[in-house]
């Protein structure tokens, strides 16, 4: 932030803390679970005042192949992903997932699932799956799990739990330190710069770890199953940081979200078609039997791909989910809340089908990072859907997400656990630079102009299928939005909607470039000829 004439250095309010968490979903909050019940202090932050997290909108389940081999999860994690996916990662959630989800979800948390009439664990079969190994909590799983971790936040006291704290940049040695010196040390984080809403001040929170937690980037796409506010956040903060991010082309798109004019695109599981629902188009046919083996369970990527030529073949708005093969009742009993919204918008399932269309659901890619969530940035972790790990590959087998957060969150608080045990005192972490302020006031309507504009351009040309010329337009778009952002945010006060535009206009330009790079059609990279 360089001097300006609208503004003048301000020094700005300093926490210190062991560990500086930003995203308080799933993947943030276990992970301030585990780093608090070994005693360091944490600092949870999440951007909204109330919770914000696509976990929360979760519906299908999670993956605990107890009885099953890893081997048979691993194979279907790299089919799923048309063998691109990290054997490495695949393997490491294979066979630490039942373990994680013991000693959390039926430990610690005591969460209840779904059980069927003998008493035993109800598991069903989502798309890509070649056996019913997903435990359920009807159809809000996500929702359940979620609920209980973070109701057990409040039993530590080492957890500083934050709302309307929304990350504004990481601090870096290169970038933020008072002592220039400090550039010639390898790169490293020591925590981030945060807007406190309430008080429209910023802080600085320096952090002898910090964990970026932030989800995916699904939002900034004009059709998505995301919670809004998702526009790549920890992403775009870690780019700028310097940090390695990778496989952004991989933005998977969810078959079935709830088509209905003017309605949000609510989700519409994918385990409604593992319990037997089936895609037909407006005259009533099984359209994806002759695409995959496995018809309408075919991997999300095959189905979104196969529902979006469909649309364009037949010029229909949309396709439909029959459930002509479900018992009256199963589905209102089964699906409550997918019942509900359909309801909301004046689709009744019982009648026998839902209208649905493809919209951005998951990013396979994000900030790069190991099994343990360490990135290229010393002090710096990415769990969850903001990291990258390899695991998904080019396409995500289904209900892999909420595992995902899971064991990314306990892997990584086991590995800053070890290593602060023996790293240097708080007073070691280095002065953060002053902060530049400006005076102006941020006008909403070109804040909400801009993104319109950029979910606009990455539907219609980096979205479900894609073409080097659409790219090369959106590069275009995007690239003079960029700069008009750029200068509105330098002028301005920051605010959460600024944030968030900027931030999701640089994710949206690494997504574009990162489908430019690749010349290949694979997974949800789906790329046409011109």
């Amino acid at each position: 932030h360089p001097e300006s004439r609208l503004g003048k250095p301000k020094l700005v309010r300093t926490l210190d803390t062991d560990i500086l968490v930003i995203g308080a979903g799933l993947a943030g909050s276990a992970y301030a679970l585990q780093a608090a019940s070994r005693g360091y202090r944490v600092q949870l932050l999440s951007a909204g005042d109330s919770l914000i997290a696509n976990s929360d909108w979760a519906q299908g389940g999670i993956i605990y192949d107890r009885d099953g081999s890893p081997e048979g999860l691993i194979a279907d994690i790299m089919a799923a992903s048309g063998g691109t996916a990290n054997p490495a990662a695949a393997a490491h959630l294979a066979r630490r997932g039942p373990e994680v989800v013991e000693s959390l979800l039926f430990g610690e948390a005591d969460i209840t699932f779904d059980h069927g009439p003998s008493g035993d664990l109800d598991f069903t079969q989502e798309g890509g799956h070649h056996r019913r190994r997903i435990i359920h909590s009807k159809d809000a799983t996500g929702h359940a799990i979620l609920e209980r971790v973070v109701g057990r936040l409040a039993r530590y006291p080492a957890i500083t739990y934050r709302t309307n704290w929304v990350a504004i940049d990481l601090l870096t040695l290169a970038h933020n330190a008072q002592d220039r010196a400090l550039r010639y040390q390898p790169s490293s984080c020591f925590g981030a710069y945060v807007l406190d809403v309430a008080q429209n001040e910023v802080v600085a929170i320096r952090a002898r770890k910090t964990v970026l937690a932030t989800g995916g980037l699904g939002r900034i796409f004009l059709h998505s199953t995301n919670q809004p506010g998702i526009v790549g956040h920890g992403i775009a903060m870690a780019y700028r940081a310097g940090a390695r991010v990778m496989d952004l082309e991989f933005v998977q798109f969810h078959p079935t979200a709830l088509y209905r004019p003017g309605a949000p695109r609510a989700l519409v599981s994918e385990t409604v078609r593992g319990e037997g629902a089936v895609l037909v188009n407006a005259k009533g046919e099984e359209f994806m039997l002759p695409i995959h083996p496995l018809g309408s369970l075919a991997p999300r990527d095959v189905v979104a791909q196969s529902i979006h030529r469909e649309m364009t073949r037949s010029g229909e708005p949309c396709v439909y989910l029959s459930l002509a093969k479900m018992k009256p009742g199963f589905f209102k009993e089964r699906f409550p809340g997918i019942y509900k919204a359909c309801m909301d918008w004046g689709v009744d399932p019982e009648a026998g089908q839902i209208p649905v269309v493809p919209a951005a659901h998951y990013t396979c890619g994000g900030v790069a990072a190991d099994v343990s969530g360490q990135t290229t940035l010393l002090n710096l972790r990415a769990i969850g859907e903001t990291a990258c790990t390899g695991l998904h590959g080019a396409n995500r087998l289904a209900s892999t997400s909420l595992l995902e957060c899971l064991t990314s969150a306990v892997e990584a608080a086991e590995a800053d656990v070890a290593a602060l045990s023996g790293s240097p005192v708080l007073d070691a972490l280095p002065v953060a630079k002053d902060w530049v302020s400006p005076k102006e006031e941020a006008d909403l309507v070109l804040i909400n102009q801009d993104m319109d504009q950029l979910r606009q351009t990455l539907w219609n040309y980096a979205g479900v299928v894609r073409s080097p010329k659409r790219l090369q337009r959106a590069n275009a778009i995007l690239r003079a939005l960029n700069d008009q952002v750029r200068d509105f945010y330098r002028e301005c006060r920051p605010s959460r909607e600024l944030i968030e535009l900027r931030n999701a206009v640089q994710a949206g330009l690494l997504v574009v470039h990162a489908a430019s790079l690749n010349p290949v059609s694979e997974g949800s990279h789906c790329l046409v000829a011109d």
